[in-house]
């Protein structure tokens, strides 16, 4: 067995990230860009109001006040979307929308709040600094600025600026083509009726679920045989993909040919045992310069073996350079043994409270408990060589559900 950072550090070493392709800007989104993107103008375009007021020049409001307004004449109306009519001279204002170009000699705009107005003139009672609600031309960015570098990931906020320098279209790293098989003569699909002795399904759409969630495109071959022509016929169809994943057949059974299949296809296998708990019979290698993975089967240790392994190679196939999960230190709320030898990963509740983070050990930790892991939102990470933790000692947490991030009241 090697050791799960040895197996990470293996597995990353194979995978190179895929080709790029043009798609528009919000078939871009959750994609990573392939290309920098720079502004072909400055960002405003030119000098701006910032609120609805009076575009004037400062020295006309010097010293005003409520008790000592100072009157001006108001020459028209700017809204926005509109070009100046002419430009401010001395004693002059210009009613302005916000977002309109700042006239021609204007240096300052007043709010409206800090104004009242009558036919043809406006009274400001606030003295006005220079360059006050004015938004320059350039202050966000300027003409020929990289706006979006390559390697980012697209956010709604790269969307937004993409739409702001006009650019519809862009570069990105392609989706990876992830191909799922799971194998086992004990598996029968979900629309099923298992008779005795069969099993669904379910690691064929979880890991499907898992590589979508990924931002790759899962497709779904369906189940393999516990045949080597059944296996054959579909890791042959999996090599169109630009990833294999299959589950179960991996392990030391009479009917476990995955290994052997692959190196019939070519496959230069890598390694076939990882240190850690769930996920310890799995297998990565190279099949037709495909990067292939071979799961566990049972429904836990191939998803703990997803987390771990198969979604830092994904996002890294995808252009990502930010490819591992992070890690929190937390607050363990009960006391956890744990037999050393092998990196485990609990499953476990991760909180915010007001001095930190805790996380809960669940009960129920076997390799087919599902329910467990529909109610963890995280792995408490134990290293290799520890027994376990006291309650209260601080532990590392790797979140793995977005909805961490959400609660049902602001958190305010």
């Amino acid at each position: 067995m090697i050791s799960v950072e040895s197996a990470l550090e293996t597995i990353l070493k194979e995978i190179r990230p895929l080709g790029l392709e043009s798609v528009d800007v919000m078939t871009a989104l959750g994609r990573t860009t392939g290309e920098d993107i720079r502004a072909t103008r400055p960002n405003p375009p030119w000098d701006n109001s910032a609120m609805d007021g009076y575009a004037l020049i400062d020295s006309d409001t010097k010293g005003a006040s409520d008790d000592k307004p100072a009157r001006l004449k108001v020459i028209y109306d700017l809204p926005a979307g509109q070009v100046p009519k002419g430009p401010v001279e001395k004693g002059q204002a210009v009613r302005i929308m916000t977002g309109a170009p700042v006239p021609e000699g204007a240096t300052a705009v007043v709010m409206v709040e800090k104004t009242s107005s009558g036919e043809g003139f406006v009274i400001v009672r606030s003295e006005v600094k220079p360059g006050e609600n004015i938004r320059k031309s350039g202050e966000d960015f300027k003409s020929g600025e990289v706006v979006v570098k390559k390697g980012s990931l697209v956010r709604p906020a790269e969307v937004s600026m993409l739409a702001t320098v006009g650019a519809p279209f862009l570069l990105v790293y392609r989706r990876p083509r992830v191909a799922i098989v799971s194998t086992g003569d004990e598996l029968c699909e979900i629309n099923e009726a298992p008779s005795k002795g069969k099993i669904l399904n379910s690691n064929g759409y979880a890991l499907a679920a898992l590589a979508a969630m990924c931002g790759a495109e899962p497709v779904q071959l369906g189940i393999a045989r516990d045949t080597k022509e059944s296996l054959r016929e579909k890791l042959k169809a999996a090599m169109e993909a630009d990833c294999i994943i299959s589950s179960g057949g991996v392990s030391v059974g009479d009917y476990d040919f995955v290994k052997d299949v692959l190196k019939e296809l070519g496959s230069e296998m890598i390694f076939w045992k990882v240190a850690m708990k769930p996920g310890k019979p799995l297998a990565f290698g190279v099949i037709g310069g495909k990067p292939a993975f071979g799961l566990p089967g049972n429904p836990i240790s191939s998803m703990v073996a997803f987390e771990q392994f198969v979604r830092p190679a994904l996002y890294k196939m995808a252009g990502r350079k930010d490819i591992f999960t992070s890690v929190f230190r937390a607050r363990i709320t009960k006391d956890l043994k744990i037999k050393p030898g092998r990196m485990n990963f609990i499953r476990a509740e991760l909180a915010s409270t007001d001095t930190g983070f805790s996380v809960t050990p669940l009960d129920g930790q076997g390799s087919g408990v599902i329910s467990t892991m529909v109610r963890a939102n995280s792995f408490i990470i134990v290293p290799q060589d520890s027994t376990g933790f006291k309650k209260d000692d601080i532990v590392k947490v790797q979140p793995f559900d977005p909805s961490i991030l959400l609660k049902d009241a602001p958190g305010y």
